[in-house]
């Protein structure tokens, strides 16, 4: 049997850590096959080169700025990644492309790993691709969502939008008690209580490792715990910043392990004992920290 070949595209892609991950399952999997990172800028995503290299691959993962804009590009989008509007794995199958998304699997599998139950009042940061899969999973794992998204000025319509989407989904399924809302960051109350605060937006990734979301000091302060999706640096400024005030904090490199995983589900049809998936996880931090240097804090 020949090599499978696949791949994660994104811009930039200098700090994944996907290679990494995937050759580790991989080996789990015992499967002959090899992965590569690929930057394709923005504007180059709808080039012909560019969807010659990825119909030459078995399957590929999609990070940021690509998650929603690959969409129009594939043949065919599964019913959850169109829900969420967000794919991050896509399957070749004899030629036909078919995407995927798995960031809700980490999401969830991250938060249980440390203890942390979905649902209660909860704030997203951002309305991109990551974001919307983040607000799905958390208003299904709810019992009463009580959802608000924030976003920049450019993104406020989109938060809006994604509102609207979490509205029609739940009364779609006989949802009537939830509340959602969606808001610029200047617009969030200093005082006001979160049980989970998720930063869905690459606010702080290497290497503008000095940067945050502008959250209030004090709306961190009373927050139940902060989720950051970006796992380069480990702990952002925003993770560190909520663990100087004494909240609970979760990175994302569970998150992106977990995914991966579940992405090679996707590919190969096989499933991973979670011990393992976590004895990666650690692996992978000790490899971004040699690679890029120890998390300060």
């Amino acid at each position: 049997m020949r090599k499978q070949t696949f791949a994660v595209i994104g811009h930039p892609v200098g700090h994944t850590m996907s290679p990494f991950i995937h050759s580790r399952l991989f080996s789990l999997a015992g499967a002959d096959a090899q992965y590569r990172a690929l930057d394709i800028a923005p504007e180059d995503l709808s080039s012909g080169r560019a969807a010659e290299t990825l119909r030459g691959l078995d399957g590929f993962n999609v990070t940021i700025p690509h998650k929603r804009n690959i969409i129009p590009l594939l043949d065919a989008v599964d019913e959850k990644a169109k829900l969420f509007s967000s794919v991050n794995t896509v399957k070749n199958e004899d030629g036909k492309l078919t995407g995927y998304t798995t960031d809700g699997d980490g999401f969830l599998a991250a938060l249980a790993d440390a203890g942390v139950r979905p649902g209660g009042k909860s704030l997203v940061l951002g309305a991109g691709g990551v974001s919307h899969v983040m607000a799905f999973e958390l208003s299904r794992a709810s019992e009463e969502p009580d959802i608000t998204v924030c976003a920049r000025e450019s993104g406020l319509e989109a938060a809006k939008s994604l509102c609207d989407s979490l509205s029609r989904d739940l009364k779609a399924r006989g949802r009537t008690k939830f509340r959602l809302c969606a808001c610029l960051y200047r617009e969030l109350p200093p005082d006001a209580g979160f049980d989970l605060v998720a930063n869905g937006t690459p606010c702080g990734m290497y290497p503008r490792e000095n940067k945050m979301p502008g959250v209030p000091p004090g709306l961190l302060a009373r927050a139940g715990c902060v989720f950051d999706a970006v796992y380069n640096p480990e702990q952002t400024l925003l993770l560190k910043t909520a663990r100087s005030l004494g909240v609970k904090t979760v990175g994302g490199m569970d998150m992106l392990v977990w995914q991966a995983a579940r992405a090679q589900s996707v590919w190969l049809g096989v499933e991973f004992d979670p011990e393992r998936v976590r004895k990666i996880s650690r692996l992978a931090s000790l490899e971004r920290e040699r690679l890029f240097g120890a998390a300060e804090g």
